[in-house]
């Protein structure tokens, strides 16, 4: 029987999930959490095989919790289900530690196979998700592109300033003040050499960062 903790903020989302898992007889939901905390909390006080981990759940950033999960709790199988279809987040969840990622556009049958996948102990990745990122490592200059040397969280308000969310509507996803976000935004614009968040945006299309919309 594999064991699963399920952590996501949207309490549809969990219970959606639930549904799909008991229907396989050798998959177990033995918890669930909305937040980092919880999630941490569930792991210390019930064995598991596999945390299914929402990236975008209030509070601490999704890729510093799957390290710390990872140092915590090494056996534990990460598998990220998130909305963000970019391959520079599952590029840097799988570095963190995770050993699977999936998009929630992704089907129930595919969601039962990379369970029982990285509970064995290998990696999963849909098909188009491979693809995306062996792409983005071919065309890559031997440097790399700017973006690349933003932190996890200067590139999560990368990604939100791009799509238009105010220094507020950040400030409020990520349970940080909006000083703070104002702060990532220099360090964001200052790293990527741009002027202003319209230049960001141009920025964004150009390397083809907001092709899947969460």
């Amino acid at each position: 029987m594999i064991r699963i903790i399920v952590a996501d903020d949207h309490t549809l989302v969990r219970a959606g999930l639930h549904r799909i898992l008991a229907g396989s007889d050798d998959l177990d939901v033995v918890g669930e959490a909305s937040n980092g905390a919880e999630a941490m909390a569930l792991l210390h006080a019930t064995p598991c095989d596999v945390l299914m981990l929402d990236l975008s759940m209030p509070g601490r950033s999704g890729v510093d919790l799957i390290a710390q999960v990872k140092a915590e709790y090494p056996k534990v199988a990460i598998l990220v289900l998130t909305m963000h279809g970019e391959e520079q987040y599952a590029v840097r969840a799988l570095k963190a530690g995770a050993a699977g990622y999936l998009t929630k556009e992704s089907a129930p049958a595919e969601l039962v196979i990379a369970v029982r996948k990285v509970s064995g102990g290998g990696v999963y990745l849909s098909p188009a998700m491979a693809e995306k990122i062996a792409q983005d490592l071919t065309s890559a200059r031997i440097d790399g592109p700017l973006y690349r040397r933003l932190s996890d969280r200067e590139f999560d308000v990368f990604l939100m300033l791009a799509r238009g969310l105010t220094l507020g509507e950040i400030a409020e996803r990520l349970c940080v003040s909006a000083k703070t976000v104002s702060t990532y935004k220099a360090r964001v614009l200052q790293k990527l050499q741009l002027g202003n968040q319209t230049e960001l945006v141009h920025y964004a299309i150009r390397h083809e960062l907001l092709r899947d919309n969460p």
